[in-house]
């Protein structure tokens, strides 16, 4: 009996460890990031291209229905600071579509930020939401991650830095909750 009974502490002992071990594993922790993006659409070397829109025979005079259904594709640069020769520390890769018919020009972003030096180098996270593009600060969500990122989940405020034509640089300002990185994961 006294040994069944200290076998049953024992077990019951390693079922607390293993629970707090597995609640202190699915903290998660907060990460915040600051950069620019540098939305390059003129000039010889674009960032992003528009690969789709509306037909030419659109006869409308609004100027935001005469962008709806436009897709572009992007690779544009991040960087440090908002200047155009800073210290690029990644690319943001993917799409916006103009997803607006009547006054107020709005994109959908369906985009990857992809870290290419620094702390988060080899990391990426993605955002996939509507950005009200002529609002002062714009939400998205951010919706998962790779790398240090993994199963990220937050929001990202961005705000237009400077804008030169359709050129465009914006501050962003990330906040991303992560999962700690398991080793039980294939190499």
């Amino acid at each position: 009996m006294a040994v069944r009974a200290k076998h049953v502490l024992l077990i019951a002992a390693l079922v607390v460890m293993a629970l707090i071990c597995t609640a202190d594993a699915l903290k998660s922790k907060r990460i915040r990031i600051q950069f620019y993006m540098h939305d390059i659409v003129g000039g010889p070397n674009p960032t992003a291209v528009r690969v789709a829109g509306r037909m030419t025979n659109y006869t409308g005079s609004d100027p935001i229905a005469t962008m709806f259904g436009s897709v572009s594709v992007l690779d544009n640069p991040l960087t440090v600071t908002p200047e155009p020769n800073s210290t690029v520390i990644g690319r943001a890769q993917g799409i916006y579509a103009a997803s607006s018919q009547h006054r107020e020009f709005s994109l959908l972003m369906t985009l990857t930020y992809v870290f290419i030096s620094g702390p988060y180098n080899g990391s990426t996270f993605s955002v996939v939401g509507r950005n009200p593009v002529m609002s002062e600060v714009r939400e998205m969500p951010v919706v998962g991650g790779t790398g240090i990122f993994r199963l990220a989940r937050g929001y990202c405020f961005a705000r237009t830095y400077s804008l030169d034509r359709m050129d465009a640089i914006i501050g962003y300002n990330v906040t991303l909750y992560t999962k700690p990185k398991s080793d039980n994961h294939y190499h």
